[in-house]
This record gives structure tokens, C-alpha cells and sequence, in this order.
């Protein structure tokens, strides 16, 4: 029967060839195939294994004290932060404040009047950006810090974004040491993130954006720091 095949096989010119053909193909889908497979389980466990990596860089409240610096800069988004920066600036904590993403209606005046008790420091002393986002906060907060030659900055923003802020500017002034003051949320004070479904929607907001901005500075570095 063996040779009755073979004789078929020669009878019928290219039909051997198509197997031999075949089975290199056969072999590139299994492996295509595993791949995925592989692809469809690792990337959702790094993604999770990286948002608890995540979570756990978010700073405590209670380690947020620290030395004095150059400057303070705070990212507006809750008054909070900048009723904080400005207690740092008259307790001696940096020479001068920048407001950073401050809105076109806030001014030196309007601060005042939220915060009396500290109106000679926010008169004499405090600075004001109009940016956008955090990207933009970076790129005003290195102007403004080579502009007045500071080499130290305390960051002032909330527990959840502190390690996207501090990535951005750093990636913006890779050569000055900055100092994390990080504020507590409402929303991460009451309970722990994970016993929270709004706490850990904020996260995993966070986590998402981090990420996006970490893969942006890796792809194109020099991008951002010719805004």
C-alpha cells in the first residue's frame, strides 16, 4: 500500500510539496497561538501586579515632613494643597511658592483673602502658572525653577498623584533634588483603597495615567523637555 501512496503522491505532481509546505505553517499558527495565549495571560497579571505596586507608592500622610528646599511648588486641584504650601512657605520651608495650574481668576489677592494669616508671605512671595495638567505644571515648574536658580523643590499635591507629579518634573529637572509633601485625600483618608470602591476607581484612575505618561517619557524623552 506504501508504494500504491507513493506512486499517488507521483502521479500527483506537487502534492508532497504542499505537505512538506504545510507543516512549517502548521508549526507558525501552534506557536502564534501560544504567544497569544501567553500575551492574554501576562499582560492583565503585570497590569494588577502593577497597580498594587502602584498603590503601595502612594505616600502615607504621616511621613509627608521634611527639610527645608530652595522652593515649593504646589499642583493645584484641591485647596487643600495649597492652603499646605503656603504654611510651608512662612514656617521657612523654600525662599518663594509657585502656585502651579492656578486658574485666570486666582491671584495673590484672592489667596490673601482665603488665608489672612499668611497675606505678608503670599504678598511678597508666591508665584502663579495657568497650565493645564500635570505635563504642563512640569514643564512651568522647570521654567520657573531656572529661572530663579533653585536646586531643591518641595512638590506639594495629593497622596494619589504624588508619584505621577514627582515622575513628571523629574523627568523635567533630572539634576534637582525634590522633596515629596505629599496631602492627604478625603477620598484615601475614611478606609483603605481596597475597602473602597471610590478609592480604588481614583487609584486605578491614577495608575492608568501614570503609566501612560512613564511610556510617553520612555518613547519620546526629549519631547517634553522642549516644551
Amino acid at each position: 500500500m506504501a508504494a500504491v501512496g507513493s506512486s499517488l503522491d507521483d502521479a500527483m505532481p506537487g502534492t508532497g510539496l504542499a505537505r512538506e509546505r504545510a507543516r512549517p505553517a502548521s508549526v507558525l499558527l501552534r506557536g502564534i497561538g501560544w504567544v497569544t495565549v501567553l500575551v492574554c495571560i501576562t499582560v492583565p497579571l503585570a497590569f494588577v501586579f502593577g497597580f498594587f505596586w502602584f498603590a503601595a507608592r502612594v505616600p502615607a500622610g504621616d511621613t509627608k515632613r521634611a527639610g527645608a528646599t530652595d522652593g515649593i511648588v504646589v499642583l493645584t486641584g484641591d485647596s487643600a494643597r495649597v492652603s499646605e504650601a503656603i504654611e510651608l512657605l512662612a514656617h521657612g520651608h523654600g525662599q518663594r511658592l509657585l502656585i502651579s495650574g492656578a486658574s485666570p481668576s486666582t491671584s495673590a489677592t484672592e489667596i490673601s483673602r482665603l488665608n489672612p494669616e499668611f497675606a505678608r508671605w503670599i504678598r511678597c512671595c508666591v508665584d502663579f502658572d495657568r497650565s493645564l495638567n500635570t505635563l504642563g505644571n512640569a514643564v512651568e515648574t522647570r521654567r520657573w525653577t531656572e529661572r530663579r536658580r533653585f536646586r531643591s523643590l518641595t512638590v506639594v499635591t495629593s497622596d494619589y498623584h504624588m508619584p505621577r507629579a514627582m515622575a513628571e518634573i523629574a523627568h523635567q529637572l533630572p539634576r534637582i533634588r525634590l522633596v515629596a509633601f505629599p496631602v492627604t485625600s478625603d477620598r484615601l483618608r475614611a478606609e483603605p483603597w481596597w475597602a473602597s470602591g471610590p478609592a480604588m476607581r481614583l487609584l486605578l484612575s491614577e495608575y492608568v495615567k501614570y503609566i501612560v505618561a512613564r511610556v510617553r517619557m520612555r518613547l519620546d524623552p526629549a519631547s517634553a523637555r522642549l516644551a
